[in-house]
Parts: structure tokens; C-alpha cells; sequence
């Protein structure tokens, strides 16, 4: 039996991990940041929440993906490749595309409908996603607030990495938000 256990281990060991897909949108460079398996893989331009809308920060899962669907809010809009991270929040491709790089939707994050397929099958074939929104430019990694620390500045970010390592706390949002947010301890 104890040999049976060691021989599981040393194939778990080994086996290939799952890989990490995170999807970054920072809100204020209109930019998205793909991170896969910890390593930036892509950055293009996005349209987050114009004025008077927003798109909400903070960190999700995805929690639904259509590969055709249509925004039952705004005049049956089409948005292709949709991945649901908050109610009806979604990443999806868009045919603005002379738009992309600026505020320009009503709290979606838009991408280029080639961005939007390419993501929506990297999502697909990793079996999920974590999205991570921003209201400030970093430097390929998503920033946030963290506690205080002995030895820290309380206003220093901290840098995310693989999603196994993410040594973050969650950002201030409403009791409302708590089924759509990603704790410390999720998976």
C-alpha cells in the first residue's frame, strides 16, 4: 500500500500541469494582458465602460462563455465569444474595432473579434479563466492594494504571478459582489 501511494506521488510529480490562463484588463491603459501559466503571452488593446458606465475592478472567474450571444440590455447587440465574468459582464469580440484603446462600451470589455476567438478558445481548452480588472497601468502583472506588513510599505502593490502563487488580498466591493469574486482560497 505505502508503495502504491509513493508511485502515485512520483506521477502526480510528473504529470503536466493545467495550464493558467489570466485575462488582465487594465481600465485606464485600455489594454489586456494574457498570462499563460504566469508568463505574459499577449497584450491587446480593449474598450472597457465610456463615461457615465464602468467596468468593475476587482478580481473573477469566468463564470459562463457563449460562443454567440446577444446583450438582451442594449438592442440584442451581438457579442461573440462571450466569457461572463460578473452578471452581465462579459469579455467579448466587437465589430467597433476603430474604437479599441478607449472607453467606448457600457461596462463590457470589447476585443477585436480575431482577440476574442483566440481567448475564448484558450479559456475553453484550459477549462476556465481568472480575470483580473484594474483601474491603474502596471507593468504586465495586475497591481493591488495590500495589507499592511512588517517591513512594507502599506501602500506597496503587489505583483501577481502564477495563479497557484497569488499572494493577494481581495479589493473593497460591495456584499453584492461575494458569489462573483475570487477569495484566497478558491480554485
Amino acid at each position: 500500500m505505502r508503495l502504491l501511494v509513493l508511485a502515485l506521488a512520483a506521477v502526480a510529480a510528473i504529470a503536466p500541469a493545467k495550464a493558467g490562463i489570466v485575462a488582465r484588463i487594465d481600465n485606464a491603459s485600455q489594454r489586456m494582458t494574457v498570462i499563460v501559466d504566469g508568463v505574459p503571452a499577449y497584450s491587446w488593446p480593449v474598450s472597457t465602460a465610456r463615461p457615465g458606465y464602468r467596468t468593475p475592478a476587482g478580481m473573477y472567474r469566468v463564470q459562463r462563455m457563449e460562443r454567440t450571444w446577444y446583450s438582451r440590455k442594449y438592442d440584442n447587440a451581438p457579442m461573440p465569444h462571450a466569457l461572463f465574468f460578473r452578471g452581465g459582464y462579459a469579455i467579448h469580440g466587437t465589430t467597433s474595432i476603430a474604437q479599441l484603446g478607449r472607453p467606448a462600451s457600457h461596462g463590457c470589455v470589447r476585443l477585436s473579434p480575431g482577440h476574442a476567438r483566440q481567448l475564448f478558445q484558450m479559456v475553453q481548452q484550459a477549462g476556465g479563466a481568472r480575470i483580473v480588472v484594474t483601474n491603474e497601468a502596471g507593468p504586465g502583472f495586475a497591481t493591488v492594494a495590500s495589507r499592511r506588513r512588517v517591513g512594507r510599505r502599506p501602500d506597496a502593490p503587489v505583483l501577481i504571478g502564477p495563479p497557484d502563487a497569488w499572494p493577494y488580498e481581495q479589493p473593497r466591493r460591495s456584499p453584492y459582489d461575494e458569489d462573483d469574486m475570487i477569495g484566497p482560497f478558491d480554485n
